[in-house]
């Protein structure tokens, strides 16, 4: 029996996004890191939620059972592999995973580096042939988007770090330092907006009005305080913190003090 055609479009401009978890992909090379001897390839199944050679698929029934009972909204949006390519077994995978979800998604992975870099794409397929004639599989690239929560930004910002890092380790800041880099970060940001202000005042670059929207947001974002009770209330948060830090010192002397007289 002959193996469907495989086709790879271009990535298309306009159409479906991927969004994608950076723990997704954390998880990805994980499993990379732990195959079995021998095995070049590792897939697995992609779960979430949709927006408006040999598998062993009854593991995969299994772990999807068990991951419903911990997590039930999320539903099974297709599969993921390592590497670069696809191939013809992709296709025979992709039409099992195609029996579970709509339109499924096969995201890969390149854990080779091959072009240097870990490349993230992301797929659909469409059937593709003449009727009553053998059918093929034409696979278009979708647009991928790396998604987290704002709770998560200090953990990806500091694995992120590690790319510039000829170590490839970082260690953890201070809350201080998180604080001064945040403020810096601030800081360029509204050296920039200044400036495009400037710029389009002066006539050196068109008004954008879509721009000047979001800066308008931004500007009734900001709280209107006084100066005044601006520094009453710094001030105000300051003794409190003070106060916290003295009752925490004086604990701990008492300790201290309590464990001497025992000893006594």
């Amino acid at each position: 029996m002959a193996a469907p055609a495989v086709t790879v479009m271009p990535a298309a401009l306009h159409g479906p996004m991927v969004r994608v978890h950076p723990v997704v992909l954390a998880s990805i090379v994980d499993s990379y890191e732990r195959r079995n001897e021998g095995a070049a390839r590792v897939i697995g199944t992609l779960l979430g939620e949709r927006h408006r050679v040999a598998v062993d698929m009854e593991f995969a029934k299994n772990m999807y059972e068990l991951h419903k009972k911990v997590s039930s909204t999320e539903q099974i949006l297709g599969w993921y592999a390592t590497g670069n390519d696809i191939t013809e077994h992709s296709v025979l995978i992709h039409e099992y995973y195609s029996r579970e979800a709509t339109n499924p998604i096969h995201l890969t992975l390149d854990t080779s580096l091959q072009g240097g870099r870990m490349n993230i794409k992301a797929y659909i397929s469409t059937p593709m042939g003449v009727p009553g004639k053998t059918m093929g599989v034409m696979f278009t690239p979708l647009t991928v988007q790396f998604v987290y929560y704002d709770t998560e930004r200090i953990g990806v910002d500091l694995i992120t770090k590690t790319c510039f890092n000829p170590n490839r380790s970082i260690g953890l800041t201070s809350d201080l330092q998180q604080v001064g880099s945040a403020a810096t970060r601030l800081q360029d940001a509204l050296s920039t907006v200044l400036q495009y202000a400037e710029d389009v005042l002066s006539g050196k670059v068109s008004a954008d009005n879509n721009v000047g929207r979001f800066l308008m947001d931004l500007v009734n974002q900001v709280p209107k305080i006084t100066p005044e009770d601006f520094e009453a209330m710094l001030n105000s948060n300051i003794n409190d913190l003070l106060m916290v830090t003295y009752l925490a010192n004086l604990t701990q002397a008492q300790i201290a003090l309590n464990e001497k007289l025992l000893n006594l």
